[in-house]
């Protein structure tokens, strides 16, 4: 009876550690095939169509339905992405490392009362939410006060820091929450003041992870559509002023990608957008992986 327990164990233990090595290498399969579909695509513009890589990364002209030559520059594009992400990012990172320390420092008890399930509800609200609302809200409010339509660069730079916000908060959090105690005690016995101690002793413990946390609350920002789309304008011209309408990669692929007929220039046009936008997310994966990796040292 044991010898059969024994034996049933160890192929019960086989055939978990054969499964999951089945599911490891089909999501290994899987993001493979993935990069090679993209790619394959977005290159077509390139090799069939033969459109010049420097004229479509550094020209804004996106004239799809042009007379005669149709013309495609994506400058304007991740320019446009670029823009509202840092501003994004810039926006919310001061707010989300405050919220981190309040939550472990100032009044622990609040905030995992309060501040933390109020940050789980900001993420569990779907991005066409996040639009709706600046569509009805802050739109009409940008409008009225700084004129114009209201679909602006600064219209989509707010509504994308709330949605990035609880993403670069939480990393915070946890990262803060890493640091032994007997270091922020000894702050202390040295004489040191709450504040000089989160200053001196808390944030730079803390450095890797909240940076961890706005290297992907931009790379998020990067590959948000919907709600971004709903407030910008969606106007195809380089950002000039946060009150001014624009375009980003994502908003112009979903707006076009439908009325796109496969194989035409303009369809292999939004997928070489589709690559960039790929592209720059692996960059986003070698800079987390490379705090990370200089952390450990």
């Amino acid at each position: 009876m044991e010898k059969r327990s024994f034996k049933e164990r160890l192929i019960n233990e086989y055939l978990g550690q054969g499964f999951a090595g089945v599911c490891g290498i089909l999501i290994i399969l899987i993001t493979i095939s993935i990069i090679i579909f993209i790619a394959s695509k977005g290159i077509r513009i390139f090799t069939a169509d033969g459109y010049s890589v420097t004229d479509f990364l550094f020209k804004s002209d996106w004239k799809p339905n042009k007379g005669g030559e149709p013309s495609f520059g994506a400058l304007a594009f991740i320019l446009g992405s670029t823009a509202v992400s840092i501003g994004a990012v810039i926006l919310s990172a001061p707010i989300a490392i405050a919220l981190a320390i309040f939550v472990n420092v100032i009044s622990s008890k609040f905030g995992k009362k309060i501040i933390k399930p109020s940050l789980e509800i900001l993420v569990g609200i779907p991005s066409v939410v996040y639009g709706w609302v600046g569509i009805s809200v802050l739109v009409p409010i940008i409008k009225n006060h700084f004129g114009g339509m209201g679909f602006s660069l600064l219209a989509g730079i707010i509504v994308l820091s709330l949605m990035i916000l609880p993403t670069i908060a939480t990393l915070s959090i946890d990262a803060i929450t890493t640091i032994p105690q007997d270091h922020i005690e000894a702050s202390y016995g040295l004489g040191a003041t709450r504040w000089q101690t989160i200053y001196k002793v808390i944030v730079p413990g803390a450095r890797t992870g909240i940076l961890t946390g706005v290297v992907l609350g931009i790379a998020r920002a990067f590959g948000e559509a919907l709600a971004v789309q709903m407030v910008i304008g969606n106007t195809v011209k380089i950002p000039d002023s946060l009150f001014g309408s624009m375009a980003t990669l994502t908003s112009i692929i979903t707006m076009e990608m439908a009325n796109s007929v496969g194989g035409t220039p303009e369809n292999d046009a939004l997928w070489t957008l589709a690559l960039i936008l790929l592209v720059i997310s692996f960059i986003f994966i070698v800079i987390v992986r490379m705090i990370e990796k200089r952390s450990a040292v």
